[in-house]
């Protein structure tokens, strides 16, 4: 950068250093999830990590803007390059940080559940492609076209705008409750496969951090007692904790089959009619 005067290796390190600042609310975000509920927030402090990643997709925007504007300058006033083979080894080593980054955060990430963090590697692996990018910028300029560097910068920035729009696709479905349809299909699966359930009356899921919770309804037998009925929603219970992954909880409602309800209420009118 200041010894450089590379465009390309400075927007590499403007990426590469926010990415390393969405580290600490992130940090943040996960030691305040593991506080217990309380009257106030009945469902706990997991939606701190989303919070956590509004702060995120803000630092990739503000790093596509600088990425951007700095590459446009240097194109409209061209400045030599200096130590291009600093350029280069910067650019190697680089990729080289980010994919070390990128496995432990995966890794991890996928280890406790938390989509957020294994995205947040997804992106390190990225900036490590960017880095690589400078590597191309070093080589442009040694073989004599000293446009590659701001022309290679205006490419990150390109790649920056990818990974915000995921990141900021993700934090949006996050927030507004979305949860991948492959979920409700495992829940569904699991409550049909329950003895006693009759049908599927509702269901709804929703990430809370990196841990799931779920609300469903089922239908029953009416000729079910209130002990023979509850049997089944804990049955429905414990069969979605161990058939949906990551779900912590679960609020099961059981409902009486409607139609059997029905006949059975015409049988005993019909029977008092006789009567009388």
């Amino acid at each position: 950068m200041i010894i450089t005067h590379s465009t390309a290796l400075l927007a590499d390190t403007i990426h590469n250093f926010s990415d390393a600042l969405t580290a600490v609310p992130l940090w943040i975000a996960f030691v305040l999830g593991r506080r217990a509920a309380s009257r106030r927030y009945t469902y706990g402090f997991g939606r701190a990590e989303d919070l956590a990643g509004v702060f995120i997709v803000a630092m990739i925007a503000l790093s596509a803007v600088v990425a951007g504007y700095e590459s446009i300058r240097r194109l409209i006033d061209p400045q030599p390059i200096n130590n291009v083979g600093v350029v280069l080894a910067a650019g190697l080593i680089g990729f080289a940080g980010n994919e070390l980054v990128a496995v432990y955060r995966i890794r991890v990430g996928r280890k406790i559940g938390s989509a957020a963090l294994v995205a947040d590697g997804l992106h390190a692996r990225t900036d490590g492609f960017t880095s690589l990018a400078v590597v191309l910028a070093a080589i442009g300029v040694m073989l004599g076209f000293p446009l590659a560097d701001p022309i290679i910068g205006l490419l990150i920035t390109a790649a920056i705008l990818v990974v915000l729009k995921g990141a900021a696709t993700d934090i949006y479905r996050r927030l507004m409750d979305a949860v991948e349809p492959e979920l409700v299909d495992a829940a569904e699966t699991s409550l049909r496969a329950v003895p006693g359930v009759l049908d599927i009356e509702s269901l709804r899921l929703r990430w809370t951090g990196h841990r799931l919770r779920a609300e469903t309804g089922v239908v029953v037998d009416s000729t079910l007692d209130v002990v023979a009925a509850h049997n089944i929603a804990v049955q429905a219970h414990h069969a979605l904790l161990h058939g949906v992954p990551m779900l912590i909880d679960a609020t099961v409602h059981v409902s009486p089959n409607t139609t059997d309800a029905h006949h059975l209420l015409a049988h005993h009118q019909h029977e008092s009619a006789n009567a009388q």
